[in-house]
């Protein structure tokens, strides 16, 4: 039965939850095949209030999802403090590697718009008090689609 339960654990940890990649490389390759965007989200989704506010007012939203899923690969780097909340050590690991790469400083939320090679194109540090409207409409006029 533990066995089990750990493998349930795995699994529903692994899964895209809302429609979110926690796996970098497979998202890169995704916008890649796909020609889209990738939107990178720093989080702490347990301890950090303008990360948990960010995720629930504007990514949790329909108008987010549905613009998003036609033009974005979305990766969420989460970096949890609560015990029950704690990430496998491999995913700590993956997560760490990108915050390496794109969030040296530690900033939380910081949310990056990259083209499919990786390269940023526009960042939001913290959470930048936006409506899900005018979020989306940033990221139309910095990817080139019209509104």
């Amino acid at each position: 039965m533990r066995f089990f339960s750990v493998v349930f654990a795995y699994v529903f940890l692994s899964m895209n939850i809302a429609g979110w990649e926690n796996d970098f490389e497979q998202a890169q390759k995704k916008a890649v095949t796909e020609h889209k965007f990738i939107l990178l989200n720093f989080s702490g989704s347990d301890w950090c209030g303008p990360c948990i506010r960010l995720t629930k007012d504007v990514f949790e939203s329909a108008s987010f999802a549905t613009f998003s899923s036609e033009n974005l690969v979305l990766v969420n780097a989460d970096f949890p403090r609560l015990k029950k909340n704690q990430l496998s050590k491999e995913q700590q690991k993956k997560n760490d590697k990108l915050a390496d790469k794109y969030n040296s400083q530690g900033v939380f939320p910081l949310t990056l718009l990259l083209n499919e090679k990786g390269k940023i194109i526009k960042s939001w540090e913290g959470n930048p008090g936006l409506s899900t409207e005018q979020f989306i409409s940033q990221i139309k006029s910095t990817i080139g689609i019209g509104n």
